[in-house]
């Protein structure tokens, strides 16, 4: 059995505190003692990952969490206090698009000067130069000075020379959350390639919607420790639950009542097919959950619901961008949306509905709101749904079993 391309145990990582004077002549003076106790905060702490060939990754949490220290001691730019890391393959690093670019270079010269810096041949990179232009898509501009470029144009060249290499492991940090759509879906059709060649993806995130498409497994750091290793889905629907909960808190203690800067689900109802308001809904039948919902900017916002059992079960849950549905605008800064239920499975009890509002790209969750539905009908089962089912004859193999 081949090694993992990346192996890592009990790793850390911590800084010198230097955010005051004080701090910072504490710190020099145990340097130049050599003593151990340098006065330090904790980046990153206790964290084991073990990454085979083929296997994708997501890192998630919140801002500060740890997130991006890791992915830079994997690519080899910060170096661990604690724990070992082993790496069995190239690595492609993107971190900091664009960040290798000179700005008084024309994107062409940049080209070259960025492949350098990654390790690659003047002739290999003359072979790769027509495709990385066509993937950049900047036109003309690909012979002016890059000071001049816009951020989304440093995005699109920096992507397009990372598209020249095929590392074994691909580091991506928050690169699909800038550029317009467009570009965003070629990066993630470029790394879907990749994945499908083999490649082993790293990758940083605050886009569920992204881990759960690209990402096999997720790791959740908290406070510079890791919370929840697992299944993609499994470990980004935790994740959306503990903001879930956090908002909710923060929604009880102090409701938002100025909206101007935030997206807030203004009404929510539930309707049945004929379009009339509808409090029940019967097994096996349809139901519609309708809404209105605030845009501070007048962007469509990606919205969210989700179904639970009265008692907080979670049943089912989904958002818009699953299916790159928008809601349409109704009046200025106003979006409605409705999505229909068919066939409802849910075996006979009190649901509750929820509705929340998140910012165009889905990384945010903003507002939750909330109704409740009655599900009738008359059934034996037991759970929260009825799964599609035959009983079948026994099987006449069981007499024989376990004779000699």
């Amino acid at each position: 059995m081949s090694a993992p391309l990346i192996r890592m145990k009990g790793i850390g990582k911590n800084y010198p505190l230097v955010s005051s004077g004080a701090n910072r002549l504490r710190t020099v003076a145990s340097l130049l003692l050599g003593s151990a106790n340098i006065p330090h905060y904790t980046a990153l702490q206790g964290v084991d990952i073990e990454l085979a060939r083929g296997e994708s990754l997501g890192l998630i949490g919140e801002n500060g969490a740890g997130k991006s220290t890791l992915l830079k001691i994997v690519a080899g730019v910060v170096k661990p206090s604690g724990g070992s890391l082993e790496v069995n393959g190239s690595i492609g690093a993107l971190l900091e698009l664009g960040s290798g670019f000179h700005p008084e270079y024309t994107g062409r010269e940049n080209i070259f000067l960025a492949a350098a810096l990654m390790g690659l041949s003047k002739s290999a990179i003359t072979e790769k130069l027509a495709s990385i232009i066509e993937f950049a898509d900047i036109g003309e501009h690909i012979d002016q000075p890059i000071k001049h470029y816009s951020s989304g144009m440093v995005v699109r060249l920096g992507f397009a020379v990372a598209t020249a290499m095929r590392p074994d492991i691909l580091i991506t940090d928050e690169v699909l959350a800038v550029g317009d759509e467009s570009f965003q879906k070629k990066c993630i059709r470029w790394i879907e390639d990749y994945l499908a060649g083999g490649g082993t993806l790293l990758l940083c995130s605050h886009s569920m919607f992204h881990i759960q498409t690209l990402c096999q497994k997720a790791l959740w750091i908290h406070e510079g420790r890791p919370r929840m290793l697992g299944n993609s889905f499994e470990v980004t629907r935790e994740y959306l639950t503990y903001h879930e909960e956090k908002n909710s808190q923060a929604v009880r203690g102090e409701r938002v009542t100025n909206s101007a800067g935030v997206y807030q689900i203004r009404r929510l109802w539930l309707e049945d097919d004929a379009g009339s308001t509808a409090a029940l809904a019967s097994m096996g039948g349809a139901l519609r959950i309708c809404g209105a919902v605030h845009s501070p900017d007048g962007r469509p916002p990606v919205i969210l619901f989700g179904i639970v059992r009265a008692d907080g079960t979670p049943v089912y849950g989904t958002h818009s961008n699953e299916t790159d549905y928008r809601p349409n605008q109704i009046a200025p800064f106003l979006f409605g949306f409705c999505a229909r239920l068919s066939g409802i499975q849910l075996l006979p009890g009190k649901y509750t509905v929820r509705a929340h509002a998140m910012d165009p790209e889905g990384l945010r969750l903003f507002d939750t709101v909330e109704t409740s539905v009655r599900i009738t009908g008359q059934t034996r089962d037991y759970g929260l749904c009825r799964l599609e089912h035959e009983w079948l004859p026994g099987k006449e193999e069981f007499n024989t079993m376990g004779e000699a």
